[in-house]
């Protein structure tokens, strides 16, 4: 990387350093611990039995030992282990607005991120395409949280189609541990609902569901050539005819339809970010639901 490039990605760091550590300080901290901590049950200690304990609790190995029946106890998980999986297709770099999909979802990230870190959680990372980019194991502690928003500053984005599912079936050989799984898309791929479904069954997953209200609806702006920035497919569509403007929205509504099916399928909760809204009211929104649903 060249100096100068350097110089603005550590820019950018510091920015997002503040942007984000503000979110979690005025907004999320609360709601955060609410909706994730203690998702997971960890051993505590034994005591001994006594009438109406579970008898599936009972420790025999203790109780072998001291002839005296004792029985393990739990208490809810106090750290947890949070990862980021992030797509770097190149449709994430398309923006109507002032931020791409790809420069929200690395805010988005560091917001999480920072939150983790308010919690002292581990948090780990993940880059995939149409396979898996980069893989960074979680840990704890700040500068791993500087690390990694410094390696999606620097991610260049990968003319590849995405495939969620690879990405997921790697993360189910490396993080045998169970973890809170954001992954970060716009989902404009493959059906992978059957993924995600094998993958919660083990992990907690939340679809970060990212989209640019120019992919929902195109305005009257004459002739205008569309391309894929992963197939370079170009398209020439003449948005003065309504016929053709309700096209397009329909096919947006009808991904819409069958990306809402799929996660309802998996069982997987959605955390939808739109570039041309506050992500810090979305993040709200999602963790008090999360609250509500415990």
């Amino acid at each position: 990387m060249a100096a100068r490039e350097l110089e603005d990605v550590l820019k950018e760091v510091r920015r997002i350093h503040i942007v984000a550590r503000r979110q979690v300080n005025d907004l999320l901290a609360g709601e955060y611990l609410s909706a994730f901590k203690g998702r997971g049950m960890e051993f505590d200690a034994v005591r001994e039995y006594v009438p109406g304990d579970e008898i599936r609790s009972i420790d025999w190995n203790v109780t072998a030992r001291s002839e005296v029946p004792y029985v393990k106890t739990f208490c809810e998980e106090r750290e947890l282990t949070v990862f980021i999986a992030v797509d770097i297709s190149a449709s994430g770099a398309f923006g109507s607005q002032s931020l791409s999909k790809m420069e929200t979802a690395v805010e988005v990230a560091a917001v999480l991120m920072f939150a983790s870190l308010r919690n002292n959680d581990k948090v780990g990372l993940m880059f995939f395409a149409d396979d898996v980019i980069k893989y960074v194991p979680p840990r704890k502690g700040r500068g791993n949280v500087m690390r990694l928003i410094r390696e999606m500053l620097a991610a260049e984005p990968i003319k590849a189609e995405t495939n969620i599912t690879k990405a997921l079936e790697y993360l189910g050989r490396v993080q045998r541990r169970r973890c809170v799984v954001f992954v970060m898309s716009d989902f404009l791929g493959p059906d992978c609902s059957k993924a995600l479904s094998v993958a919660n069954q083990r992990h907690d997953c939340i679809a970060v569901t990212l989209q640019d209200p120019r992919e929902l609806e195109i305005p009257d702006v004459g002739f205008i050539t569309l391309r894929d920035a992963e197939t370079d497919e170009l398209l020439e569509l003449d948005t003065r005819h309504p016929k053709v403007r309700a096209l397009f929205a329909q096919a947006a509504r009808d991904r819409e339809s069958n990306l809402t099916s799929g996660l309802k399928r998996a069982n997987v909760d959605r955390l939808e970010i739109r570039t041309d809204q506050s992500y810090a009211t979305s993040l709200q929104r999602f963790f008090r639901l999360r609250e509500h649903q415990r």
